[in-house]
């Protein structure tokens, strides 16, 4: 909001050591009228007074006292004179009044052009920038994954564990992952010829990116892991699944594993 410049000043600075040697030969009564004209004139905006103004506002009753308020204009005051009694003023008053009123425009201007500044883009150093709304998600669009995931889920031979806890592993996971097809030709290899508690969840095998394992890999394809797991059923080991590049198998109340792609891999057994 800009500063409105005002019409009149309410107050008035006293410049007392001035004032003290200007008036230092006047009586006190002479004092107090001066006083009172000064103060009047700056309520006028120091535009210029009659005498017969003067006389009211001092409430001069008697010659006496015209004759005094009469001199102290005569003394101080400039515009009149003996012979023309119409037109008073007083020159400090008014340099004073000037100077106040040309500050308080300069002070408006300022405003002014702030204002313009502000909300018209003056200056974009002053403008508080509108910030851009980021969208807010609607979380009602639920992605409608359901269908596929369904196909993936019908296409395993073996099906384990909580199937909400696989399809909510599988939207994590479903971009990093092949075609459900081969999603589900993969988990179903890893699973032939397994006891089917051996198998993992699907859940478990999702978090553990088991399709990672690539039956691309010719190692895989000589060594053939329904074989392996044949052979080792045959030595009288349980299959019990999968870990990362190893088959897990139990036997004799200990657990072992061996690596799936080293054809003359030992069996380790498990710490």
């Amino acid at each position: 909001m800009t500063e409105k410049t005002p019409t009149k000043f309410h107050a008035l600075q006293l410049f007392t050591d001035t004032f003290i040697a200007e008036t230092v030969h006047l009586t006190n009564e002479q004092i107090g009228i001066y006083i009172r004209l000064i103060n009047f004139a700056w309520t006028k905006n120091t535009k210029p007074f009659t005498t017969e103004s003067a006389y009211r506002i001092c409430q001069c009753k008697s010659k006496d006292c015209e004759e005094i308020v009469l001199n102290i204009l005569l003394e101080f005051f400039i515009g009149g004179d003996k012979t023309d009694l119409s037109k008073w003023t007083h020159q400090r008053l008014i340099k004073e009044h000037s100077y106040l009123t040309e500050k308080y425009n300069k002070r408006s201007e300022a405003g002014k052009k702030g204002m313009e500044s502000r909300y018209n883009g003056v200056s974009n150093k002053t403008i508080t920038p509108i910030p851009i709304p980021n969208p807010i998600p609607n979380k009602n669009i639920k992605i409608n994954y359901e269908d596929t995931f369904a196909k993936l889920w019908k296409l395993l031979i073996i099906k384990r564990g909580s199937k909400n806890k696989a399809f909510k592993l599988w939207q994590k996971h479903y971009t990093e992952m092949p075609e459900i097809e081969k999603t589900a030709e993969i988990y179903n290899k890893q699973q032939k010829g397994k006891d089917a508690q051996f198998v993992p969840h699907f859940a478990t095998w999702l978090q553990q990116k088991r399709w990672e394992i690539q039956e691309q890999d010719e190692n895989f394809k000589e060594l053939n892991m329904p074989t392996l797991i044949e052979r080792m059923k045959k030595l009288g080991y349980t299959h019990k699944g999968s870990e990362g590049e190893y088959e897990q198998f139990y036997k004799d109340n200990k657990n072992y594993k061996l690596h799936r792609f080293k054809k003359d891999a030992q069996i380790e057994l498990e710490a």
